[in-house]
């Protein structure tokens, strides 16, 4: 690691813009700053003004007026090679979040980029551009999902930032819309903004508060970020547009969920049209990789047999349940088709392969995820085959344990063709401090020989891709109840160029 990167971890102290910053209003930065979505001439950078984060109308404590909002992108950390900038405008509309595209930035390329309002100067955050098109750059990416401030510290994103990826991906669950009462299992360290989100208002101030964590704004600032939602961003389980609890005025508190989650979030403009979110995009890393992001949760049908763990739901088989929907699917087949990346990393939310959680005779599946859409799955890995990708590895969150798996052609065969592989990255805290059993998790691997390794302990999954293969690192923490975990190396696997399988062995 380089003297710059460990510098800028630490926190430097930066010349303003022009002559010394000297703010008498608040300080409006509260919430740090972001970049996302990188290409090769370009990237998204986000901040949004709050000085009073938790507000209760959730405007952040910013007067009801336009603020001008100024923007640079240096080469260097102290900002004497400035490459970008310029002004951008903070509205009352957009709760004073700002997003600006840069472009004109060279390929492959590390920059450094801070705001300035009201006399005041923004902390400084990292960024890259992606490679040029074509070029065999090595990849190191962080995957995290389940974000939970109640059920602990989100020390996994203090470790991943430690380690300086290219890019974080964001696999959903980047907030929790509920609140924890006085009698759950699962210890609470910290409590949400009081109740339910179910107002605009209420959706911006519980962002507001998880981006007060450091640890948080500290992954943000160190790397880009590549977006998707789950189902939390909105409420538990929630399918298209059927609501996932029985609280009303869903379509109202999904339209407030999806305008909080864009103010917040390092996201192109262009991905927040009348009310209507994007998520589901494509970024290129050279030649080395593509990475199709998806959206599981807006085009989905509901989840059959009253959603859960369910025993004989023979619903989940039925050809006509979709869960990417046909436009997303076939979108998502004629990228795999035209892409000419090495790797081709699928960024999705739900547990993919299938997997039987009984023991002995019988099945057992939770229907949330692609198992309660069999039908849909099979088309994925048809896609997969017929568009002859190279190297598909899919990315999944959602279900708070790590896993590792091969994705077959028929999973009722476990002979059949391998057509990719699938990590799954374990929550930042949610369910809490987690757990390892050696015993139990065999007992499921037994029945389903295709999963390589389960661990429900809390951390996140950093990969390495490039010309020779593809590193899995499963980083897991031994506790997230307590700040300051150190995080170390559970598990690792190396998919070989070519494969379509894991190779290599857990520890």
């Amino acid at each position: 690691m380089d003297v710059t990167r460990r510098t800028f971890l630490a926190g430097t102290t930066l010349t303003p813009f022009t002559g010394r910053a000297t703010g008498r209003t608040p300080e409006p930065f509260a919430l740090g700053v972001a970049s996302g979505d990188p290409a090769p001439g370009g990237v998204v950078l986000w901040t949004r003004l709050a000085p009073r984060p938790l507000a209760e109308d959730g405007r952040g404590g910013v007067p009801d007026r336009d603020v001008t909002v100024e923007w640079q992108v240096a080469e260097d950390e102290r900002f004497r090679r400035v490459a970008r900038a310029g002004r951008a405008t903070a509205r009352p509309s957009a709760a004073h979040s700002v997003h600006v595209e840069v472009d004109g930035l060279r390929p492959g390329a590390e920059y450094f980029y801070r705001f300035r309002a009201d006399g005041h100067l923004s902390p400084t955050g990292r960024t890259r551009t992606a490679p040029a098109p074509g070029a065999m750059a090595p990849l190191t990416f962080g995957a995290v999902s389940c974000a939970d401030y109640e059920r602990g510290y989100f020390t996994a994103y203090r470790r991943l930032a430690e380690r300086h990826p290219d890019l974080v991906v964001h696999l959903g669950d980047y907030l929790y819309e509920d609140a924890a009462g006085d009698d759950e299992a699962v210890p609470v360290v910290r409590r949400h903004t009081p109740g339910k989100c179910l107002t605009l208002a209420d959706y911006r101030r519980r962002h507001a508060q998880y981006r007060t964590d450091p640890d948080l704004r500290a992954a943000h600032a160190v790397a880009p970020w590549a977006v998707i939602w789950d189902d939390h961003e909105v409420e538990n389980n929630w399918a298209g547009s059927v609501p996932g609890t029985k609280a009303p005025g869903f379509p109202a508190r999904k339209r407030a969920a999806i305008r909080a989650y864009y103010e917040h979030m390092p996201l192109r403009p262009s991905a927040f049209r009348h009310g209507r979110i994007t998520l589901t995009r494509r970024l290129e890393w050279g030649g080395t990789a593509a990475l199709h992001l998806l959206d599981t949760r807006q085009f989905r049908s509901d989840q059959p047999c009253g959603d859960g763990l369910r025993a004989g739901c023979d619903e989940r088989l039925d050809t006509r349940r979709a869960l990417l929907g046909p436009a997303q699917l076939r979108w998502l087949e004629a990228g795999l088709r035209g892409s000419r990346a090495r790797w081709n990393i699928l960024a999705q939310q739900v547990f993919l392969a299938q997997r039987d959680l009984r023991l002995g005779p019988g099945r057992e599946m939770a229907l949330d995820g692609w198992d309660g859409y069999a039908a849909e799955r099979d088309r994925l890995t048809r896609a997969l085959t017929r568009s002859r990708a190279a190297n598909p590895v899919v990315l999944t969150g959602d279900v708070h344990v790590a896993h590792a798996c091969d994705l077959l052609a028929d999973f009722d065969d476990p002979s059949s063709a391998r057509v990719g592989v699938e990590l799954v990255a374990t929550s930042v805290s949610s369910d809490g401090d987690g757990y390892h059993d050696p015993a139990e998790n065999a007992a499921v691997r037994a029945e389903n020989p295709h999963i390589a390794l389960i661990d429900q302990r809390r951390g996140f999954l950093l990969g390495r891709a490039g010309a020779g293969g593809l590193r899995a690192e499963f980083h897991t923490l031994p506790h997230v109840t307590r700040r300051g975990a150190a995080s170390s190396v559970a598990a690792a696997f190396t998919v070989p160029d070519g494969a379509r399988s894991l190779s290599g062995s857990s520890r």
